[in-house]
């Protein structure tokens, strides 16, 4: 494909070579997450499950996944992404049961799911997907796809957060917003907070945020009790 003359050495033209793959060793990644009815003053990741998000690790090694749907749902084809032990890029369609389905392939880390067999693409209840008794994503009823503000760098590559959004879904409290890294074998630690009430934040940087290899990365949020809250940030991710 190409670009007219007056999109050449833009910053709107690199963009779109980036999302379309022309940028060779160059990709990006947008990661939202929406969280239903927070509770008062508790801190939780921004993701259907809600309270703080459980990793495969913290059930000890990696894990076939079990899709679990309610019986009106049963017979979906559940796209499953994320990363093996190797934290290199892995993805498994799995069709959902209400007896539970489990898949073939070992997953690390998992960051997104999606419906992939229905034409208008919603689920009439919520779609669980698990490893063992850890719930590492969820589908909710109509969304057709998870909504986790949940992500971890791949091997081989480096991650440059460009900007971060967060949003209160309905009135009746503000919200506080906190953006969490844990290396490899460390621990999450804050990176960036920030604070909204009727208006959506944003913070654009100018200096893009890196994140080494094999990092997980998510939003929390503290919010007023039972509101909703909504997150989005976008990677670039660069071959090391």
């Amino acid at each position: 494909m190409s670009f007219s003359r007056y999109f050449d050495n833009s910053e709107l033209a690199e963009a779109i070579r980036i999302a379309n793959g022309q940028t060779k060793g160059v990709s990006h990644i947008n990661k939202f997450g929406y969280l239903v009815g927070t509770a008062s003053n508790t801190l939780e990741t921004v993701w259907d499950g809600g309270g703080i998000y459980s990793y495969i690790d913290s059930v000890g090694a990696s894990s076939t996944l079990t899709v679990t749907s309610n019986a009106t749902d049963s017979g979906l084809s559940i796209e499953v992404q994320g990363l093996d032990a190797s934290y290199q890029s892995l993805t498994e369609t799995i069709t959902a049961t209400s007896a539970g389905n489990t898949g073939s392939s070992e997953f690390y880390r998992v960051f997104r799911a999606l419906i992939v067999s229905s034409a208008d693409s919603t689920n009439s209840g919520d779609i669980t997907i698990d490893a063992g008794s850890t719930t590492l994503a969820q589908i909710s009823q109509d969304a057709g796809q998870t909504l986790m503000a949940v992500y971890t760098v791949p091997a081989g590559k480096t991650a440059y957060l460009k900007k971060f959004q967060g949003s209160v879904g309905k009135a009746g409290g503000d919200a506080a917003f906190s953006l969490m890294a844990r290396p490899e074998g460390g621990a999450f630690n804050i990176k960036g907070r920030y604070g909204t009430a009727t208006a959506p934040v944003t913070y654009d940087y100018p200096v893009p945020l890196e994140f080494e290899e094999k990092t997980d990365l998510e939003i929390r949020s503290k919010g007023a009790n039972n509101i909703d809250v909504g997150a989005i940030f976008d990677l670039i991710l660069l071959d090391d």
